[in-house]
């Protein structure tokens, strides 16, 4: 045998322990998981009509933005009455503080009139704090994610009139089986994989349950059903690249090869 068949068979021969090699490589399947956000509910104290939104689904708001004006014409009412309360009592602590002085008025008068006068002021403060308060600003920096009432709709007292995603508020949350919790640990990152997105997205891991579930919520693979499950969730570090409500993959070793899919 001539030593170049030698050195050909050889070379084939390493070449396919290599690819035997690389089919035996475990690789990663990940987790399936999804995108949430805690939002924050932006409501009037009390029932009106809504006049005006400042405001659309998907804008940026920074804290103090006007986002949305109620009907005041009741607290107006409120207020104008209180403001007539208070004129009467001033000008009964204005007598009473004149007669005091002279010697022909009590003491006792003098000091019911400073407390109708001290009631009367804050009633109009009052009044005035439900007046400020017809109007709705952002609490937070954020997109405003959803809308629930329109101008010219009636929302009641507490109910929101849109909600606001702060990027800190993004989460995900996945589940994992029993058997991979000992390679979990508050703080640990993760890698994150998704249609279409980029291939450094991380998160790191801030809650880990103590309880097992049967079922996710949500179940995007058939092999998950009646096994022991617990709740991950994370903190993506990059929230600008993720929507609400995406499916999503994670990885727990972000050096593991990632299994195919397809």
């Amino acid at each position: 045998m001539r030593s170049s068949q030698v050195i050909f068979r050889f070379a084939l021969a390493v070449l396919l322990a290599t690819a035997l090699a690389a089919c035996k490589e475990k690789r990663d399947p990940g987790f399936q998981g999804w995108v949430e956000a805690d939002m924050i509910f932006v409501s009037p104290d009390e029932a009106g009509r809504v006049t005006k939104l400042n405001i659309r689904e998907g804008d940026e708001v920074k804290v103090g933005d006007a986002l949305y004006s109620v009907d005041d014409d009741l607290q107006l009412a409120d207020l104008n009455q209180n403001k007539a309360t208070l004129a009467n009592a001033q000008q009964t602590y204005d007598r009473a503080a004149s007669l005091n002085k002279t010697g022909s008025g009590t003491q006792a008068n003098l000091d019911s009139a400073v407390s109708a006068l001290r009631v009367a002021e804050a009633r109009v403060a009052t009044s005035e704090t439900r007046m400020a308060r017809r109007r709705g600003f952002a609490p937070v920096a954020g997109t405003i994610q959803q809308i629930y009432f329109r101008e010219g709709e009636m929302v009641a007292a507490q109910r929101p009139v849109l909600s606001i995603m702060p990027p800190g508020n993004m989460k995900l949350r996945f589940f994992v089986p029993e058997t991979e919790l000992p390679k979990l640990a508050i703080g640990d990152t993760v890698r994150i994989g998704c249609d279409n997105c980029a291939a450094d997205l991380t998160a790191k891991i801030y809650f880990i349950a103590t309880s097992a579930e049967y079922t996710p919520p949500v179940i995007y693979s058939l092999d998950e059903r009646n096994k022991l499950v617990y709740l991950i969730q994370a903190r993506p570090s990059r929230p600008d690249a993720l929507r609400v409500g995406q499916p999503i993959d994670v990885y727990l070793n972000p050096k593991t090869p990632v299994a195919d899919k397809r």
